[in-house]
């Protein structure tokens, strides 16, 4: 059996992924393969990188540290004033609202120049490629870039340059291609496959009424089909489990909702519980 973890994209969502995590390695569930994409891709290198239940109090560290950042230091980060936030937008050339460099620095004082094949776990993290329009799959070469390309969401943060085989290239979120890739891990030769997502595909989607909620359901759509259509198309020899993400509501879909850290603890929890009791219900005692 060949095991794979999918962590899903999401923001500051992706802390549930926490709580999943923990539920796998309590019940001694270790992944062969790790796919990631945005914050998946993330929360994924921390368990390429160490594999065990050991890395849960890493990663709890990890978006506690965020969190309390966001609410202490407005000025470079997700928390800062409304007009300030406009003045950044407007000396960025209207494409984006945040500076990549917080997240890069923060990428390298917890990864280093840790690569690819450093990892003791096959790794993958998704990008989109702007110049190919295209999804991309880091596999090999530094982690930084990778996760930094993956997590680049559009408007948010700029677009990442990183070197490929095809040359210089500017990344954005994977989520735009391939948010919740089960498809490539089954294509990867997966017999057990535990998708940790952080929610959204649970909740009803109902038509935009303001503008700034067409991108957005569009975007939905978008993620929700491809992920759907992939589930289906799961051999009858693979072994899926669609995690449950508890802790979060239709809030979360807001267009502010990337500045709330305030409840970080409570998601994982609250996760952490949904998750033990579907593990319970649907394998079998060790």
């Amino acid at each position: 059996m060949t095991t794979a973890f999918v962590l899903g994209g999401g923001g500051v969502l992706g802390a549930v992924e926490v709580g999943m995590l923990r539920a796998l390695f309590e019940r001694d569930i270790v992944p062969d393969l790790v796919l990631g994409t945005s914050v998946g891709a993330l929360n994924g290198a921390m368990v390429a990188r160490e594999p065990s239940i050991e890395v849960i109090e890493r990663l709890t560290d990890l978006w506690a540290t965020t969190a309390q950042t966001r609410r202490s230091d407005g000025s470079e980060l997700f928390r800062d004033r409304p007009l300030r936030t406009v003045r950044r937008v407007v000396s960025t050339g209207g494409t984006h609202v945040f500076s990549a460099k917080p997240l890069r620095e923060r990428l390298v004082d917890e990864f280093g120049d840790l690569t690819f094949a450093d990892l003791p776990v096959t790794f993958g993290v998704c990008a989109a490629s702007i110049e190919r329009a295209a999804e991309h799959w880091f596999t090999s070469g530094p982690l930084v870039p990778a996760i930094v390309a993956s997590a680049a969401v559009p408007g948010l943060l700029p677009p990442a340059v990183a070197t490929t085989e095809f040359g210089e290239e500017h990344f954005l979120d994977g989520g735009i291609v391939n948010s919740i890739p089960v498809g490539r891990a089954v294509g990867l030769g997966a017999t057990r496959v535990f998708v940790l997502q952080v929610g959204r595909i649970d909740r009803p989607l109902v038509p935009p009424r303001r503008p700034w909620d067409v991108a957005r359901v569009s975007f939905e759509v978008a993620r929700r089909h491809r992920f759907m259509r992939e589930l289906s198309e799961i051999p009858d020899h693979v072994e899926a489990h669609v995690l449950p993400a508890a802790g979060t509501s239709t809030k979360d879909d807001s267009m502010l909702a990337f500045r709330d850290f305030d409840s970080v603890q409570r998601r994982i929890d609250a996760t952490y519980d949904a998750s033990s009791a579907y593990l319970d219900e649907h394998l079998a005692p060790r």
